[in-house]
């Protein structure tokens, strides 16, 4: 048994077919086959159950996969830790971001980023928050940019920046003529949220707790893009993150009084990185970044 026999496990249990593992793994089908029965012969149980058309995991193929997953993160530690003393910042790296925060925060700090650690690959990968977790915990990712809180016991973080929200409403509307808004001005108005799954709806879902104000429950958008157009077109008006703030015809933007509505933005890694003080200093530079865009 070998590191090459885990991956291949991995890869069929993951993609429930060995046609596909095999493309995943660069190997023919038939040499990856035969090496997953060379496994099964030396361990002494099925891993795999086989029909002409699918590929079912077993009992003990699922617990030797959940094992081997841990084993083959802690090969990539150890070959991480052996880069990190070749050059600490050199290599590889997959930063992540959700997707309200990726499309509009990353252009503006990934090219100084490239710049600050020119020897560093840089990756990048937009999820949603709970997929992002994930990823993070099963050494997929190695760090997200993500709003707190994140209740996650394997994962540590650094404080990046708060991003203030704004109020995007339709350039007819009764408030479009204000410089600002106040929480007693959207009592009791609906407001357009995105749906189920992105971390600003619930935050957006406070707000409304907060203020009186209620959701429209007729629409939900699957993107803070569709959600502007969604204003421009008077359907209504949303919470714009600041970064997200763009032109748009047809939409206007006021900023809150008094107690604004924010969420904090951190940088969020295993606590058993080897890497940490990359992430650190990734980290660092990230709110440099901000405080001199701010």
């Amino acid at each position: 048994m070998n590191l090459r026999d885990l991956n291949y496990l991995v890869a069929v249990a993951d993609n429930g077919h060995f046609g596909r593992a095999a493309e995943v793994c660069h190997v023919s089908q038939p040499a990856l086959s035969m090496q997953i029965r060379k496994l099964e012969d030396f361990l002494g149980v099925p891993l795999f159950e086989r029909t002409n058309k699918t590929v079912m995991i077993t009992e003990a193929g699922r617990q030797i996969v959940a094992r081997a997953r841990v084993v083959l993160q802690e090969a990539e530690n150890i070959r991480e830790i052996a880069d990190s003393f070749r050059d600490p910042l050199a290599g590889k790296i997959l930063l992540g971001a959700f997707p309200t925060l990726a499309p509009y925060l990353l252009p503006k700090v990934i090219p100084a980023l490239h710049q600050h650690f020119p020897a560093l690959a840089l990756y990048l990968v937009e999820e949603k928050t709970e997929v992002l977790v994930e990823k993070i915990k099963a050494g997929e990712v190695e760090a997200a940019m993500l709003a707190i809180p994140v209740e996650e016991e394997q994962l540590d973080s650094e404080e990046l920046f708060t991003e203030e929200f704004l109020l995007a409403l339709p350039a007819d509307h009764r408030l479009a003529g204000h410089t600002s808004v106040s929480f007693n001005d959207i009592r009791n108005e609906s407001l357009l949220l995105l749906e189920e799954g992105h971390c600003l709806r619930t935050q957006a879902l406070k707000v409304c707790t907060l203020v009186g104000a209620r959701e429209n429950t007729e629409f939900r958008a699957t993107s803070l893009e569709t959600l502007r157009q969604m204003v421009a077109a008077s359907v209504g008006m949303t919470l714009m993150p600041e970064f997200a703030v763009r032109e748009q015809e047809g939409v206007v933007y006021l900023p809150f009084t008094g107690d604004v509505p924010s969420r904090t933005i951190a940088l969020f890694y295993r606590k058993s990185s080897v890497r940490k003080k990359l992430l650190s200093e990734i980290a660092g530079h990230v709110r440099d970044l901000i405080g001199q865009a701010g």
